[in-house]
């Protein structure tokens, strides 16, 4: 094990639990309110994780409290396990999801805010579970790690290896020189939008139950939806889907620039090269979406929720193509309609937008806008090298020049990436899948995403996977989550060497 600090590593895991555990208890007003019997299965599953956290925190004190990168690797992927293995209690105790596979997968693809279920009849659940389901996606939006970095100072911890590792993007904007106080701000502008969004679509005509449960889930960009249809269940309210639409566009921005933008520095929004590459890139593909199922839709197909009319309809085709779009391109997963119904050349178009992701800095999943702008840089750059081989032209982004080191991080990242779908697909081909679903289910999964294409199309779930399927599905999700290097550097021999 090297010189790992573990006793400060299990300490920190301890904390992760009792919290989780606290956030479960949330849950229990919600099925007293209902008058459920699950109350009393959410409440055991909240004092079991809760006791497990106290003893894993008393029975473990460090000689010391730094964090190095090796711990604080440690701590962030064993906290996503700790966080799932836990967190999917209520699910078994309540009976609602008997299978510790599949409990386990809806509890992982919760937490990383993938969306992704093996439910096939969500309506029928308890309100206190579908409120916990809710509710993970909310805890791991923002991550639990970063809300625990919030109150490291009280346990004399410092958060920033931590930090680092929880969110390894290229972008290490911070608001504030402390780190303790950038986790408080991030968390209150996310408490912000949830609580903004929540009371807009209690307005626009949702029960106070659903508003809550999908601000939780838009603002963490998961999208699990307490109705069967997802949200095209208000099909018939358009007002509802266009709340939605702007809180995942603006979930899927960088938090910071939600900060500055809030702070009234909008011109430092205007200006972020990624924003505008991620809104314009919204509003184009929307568009072409938009036109295709206008002018080469078949308007003598039949109506219905999963396919609905959008031929001869402007704003109804504007509105589930910017909603599909958005919907994707933030890894939120909501759904109002399902895309691959509208031609082989839409279908083609969601499927590469599986590869694209949000902005940095934000709650989304995917390989992230700023990571393709910096490698498209680079790739014409290199043309330029070509012609001028002793010309040193650094890639430049928001006006400044980007480290070689960064550049060739993300080329890196890109490449193993791709190479985890490559062989992500392979094994889900291998467990049973046929090769259209294998394919979604992979790209879906590693890019947090929800709804794919196949057998697990946007009105389709996951409940059909082999139990070797659902594992490996729920491993793609951890390691998409949480960016890929924090997760497989634990897996090299040299991690656990000794410095």
């Amino acid at each position: 094990m090297g010189n790992l600090n573990l006793k400060l590593v299990y300490r920190f895991l301890g904390v992760t639990a009792i919290l989780n555990g606290l956030f479960m208890w949330l849950a229990v007003p919600v099925s007293i309110y209902y008058n459920e019997t699950a109350k009393l299965g959410i409440l055991n599953a909240g004092i079991i994780t809760i006791t497990l956290g106290a003893l894993l925190y008393f029975f473990n004190k460090p000689d010391n409290n730094n964090i190095h990168k090796k711990e604080g690797y440690l701590i962030v992927t064993l906290g996503w396990l700790t966080l799932s293995f836990t967190g999917m209690l209520p699910y078994l105790l309540t009976e609602s999801i008997p299978s510790v596979t599949n409990a386990f997968f809806e509890t992982i693809s919760g937490y990383s805010t993938t969306g992704s279920s093996i439910l096939t009849d969500i309506e029928s659940m308890p309100k206190g579970i579908l409120f916990w389901r809710s509710a993970t996606h909310w805890i791991g939006g923002m991550g639990i790690i970063v809300l625990t970095i919030a109150i490291l100072p009280l346990l004399g911890i410092g958060g920033m290896q931590l930090f680092m590792a929880e969110a390894p993007g290229p972008s290490a904007d911070k608001l504030h020189p402390r780190i303790t106080d950038t986790a408080k701000r991030l968390w209150l502008i996310y408490v912000l939008l949830t609580a903004v969004e929540f009371l807009l679509l209690k307005v626009a005509g949702m029960t106070w139950f659903d508003a809550i449960n999908h601000a939780m889930a838009t603002v963490s960009t998961g999208g699990f939806s307490t109705k069967n249809a997802s949200v095209a269940h208000w099909n018939d309210t358009p007002l509802i889907q266009y709340i939605i639409i702007f809180f995942m566009f603006i979930a899927g921005t960088n938090f910071v620039l939600t900060y500055f933008a809030l702070k009234g520095k909008v011109r430092k929004v205007i200006q972020s090269e990624e924003f505008k590459y991620y809104s314009f890139g919204i509003i184009g593909i929307s568009a072409i979406v938009a036109l295709m199922i206008i002018f080469f839709q078949d308007p003598n197909l039949q109506t219905t929720i999963a396919h609905p009319k959008v031929w001869g309809d402007a704003e109804s085709a504007i509105r589930h193509s910017l909603f599909s779009v958005i919907s994707v391109v933030t890894t939120t997963g909501f759904v109002t309609a399902d895309f691959t119904m509208w031609s082989f050349f839409v279908t083609a178009i969601f499927f590469s937008l599986f590869f694209l992701g949000g902005s940095a800095g934000s709650t989304s999943g995917g390989v992230k806008v700023v990571r393709h702008i910096i490698m498209l840089k680079n790739s014409f750059l290199e043309f330029k090298k070509s012609l001028h081989p002793n010309a040193i032209i650094p890639v430049r982004y928001d006006g400044k020049a980007v480290s070689q080191t960064i550049v060739f991080n993300i080329l890196s990242f890109f490449v193993l990436y791709m190479l985890i779908f490559i062989i992500g697909t392979v094994v889900l081909a291998l467990l049973g899948l046929d090769i259209k679903s294998a394919l979604g289910a992979c790209a879906s999964s590693l890019g947090n995403i929800g709804p794919a294409i196949g057998s697990v199309s946007p009105v389709d779930s996951f409940s059909h996977l082999s139990v070797g399927a659902k594992w490996f599905c729920s491993f793609l999700m951890l390691i998409g989550r949480l960016e890929l290097f924090t997760v497989l550097i634990l897996l090299t021999p040299f991690f656990w060497r000794k410095n």
